[in-house]
């Protein structure tokens, strides 16, 4: 195996990647499989999980994807998850925490419900479904290679810019605090715990803004790098993280945001 190979290779390993059918989630989930990982894919929507796990397997890639159901909107909802994922696997070597919701409102009509709905997601469901897991994770670790987690983050959780995503930014700021928070406490489990920051991607969740070629161009316009970001920024980052490349990295809030955590001025979808 050549050098390059050997660092960033996730050949063999097990991951868990939720909410993969869209977005961030599904550009993680296909950088794994691409890469030679057995990865599950699980959200809400269980037919479009296992329609893109068949997508995943038809690339004729080294690894191979399963899709299924699975809502982290309540604990009932975890607790069939972390059992589903317990009935197919033994160990986990990768949880990627993607599932999120946002909500959107003017702050006079911001409504008292979007903050339960989008912490319960965005923030519980990221502690209690990795705290459920980690007997599989710990049966994966070792000192040479960690099991990994990666929560995600938001560039709107290290900018006081809500957008009028107010429980959006608030709790993807949360969810980089909890990641340190785990990385110290995981540390002598050997599993580490680093969090993605994204700018603007494709996604279901940013459609409103980046749905077209157009409008993507000119969300890409407030970007210092000028551009939104693409599949393989992802793919990437999660090769890095999940390899032995990045064996020595926990606690960290990774930007993968074109240069908008260190922009002055930030805007994203408002003018």
């Amino acid at each position: 195996m050549a050098y390059l190979d050997e660092l960033f290779s996730v050949a063999g390993k097990t991951a868990l990647v939720t909410g993969a059918a869209t977005g961030i989630g599904r550009m993680a989930a296909t950088a794994l499989v691409k890469a030679g990982a057995s990865v599950m894919i699980a959200s809400r929507k269980g037919e479009d999980c296992i329609q893109v796990a068949n997508a995943l397997n038809g690339l004729g890639a080294p690894g191979r994807a399963e899709g299924f159901a699975g809502d982290v909107s309540s604990e009932a909802g975890i607790a069939a998850l972390v059992a589903e994922v317990k009935a197919r696997t033994a160990k986990l070597d990768i949880l990627i925490n993607n599932a999120g919701v946002s909500w959107g409102a003017p702050l006079e009509s911001f409504p008292y419900s979007a903050w339960a709905k989008v912490f319960g997601v965005n923030v519980t469901a990221v502690f209690h479904l990795t705290r459920e897991l980690l007997p599989l994770l710990e049966a994966a670790a070792s000192d040479a290679d960690p099991a990994r987690v990666i929560n995600l983050g938001s560039v709107l959780g290290t900018q006081p810019l809500a957008d009028d995503a107010y429980s959006y930014t608030a709790s993807k700021a949360a969810v980089h605090h909890l990641t340190r928070t785990l990385a110290l406490e995981f540390a002598a489990r050997r599993i580490t715990v680093n969090a993605f920051a994204p700018g603007p991607f494709q996604s279901r969740m940013t459609a409103f803004a980046t749905g077209t070629d157009e409008q993507a161009r000119h969300v890409g316009g407030h970007v210092p790098i000028g551009r939104i970001g693409a599949p393989d920024d992802i793919a990437g980052a999660t090769l890095y993280l999940c390899s032995r490349a990045g064996s020595y990295v926990t606690g960290a809030i990774l930007p993968i945001d074109g240069g908008q955590s260190v922009q002055h001025g930030l805007t994203l979808f408002k003018e």
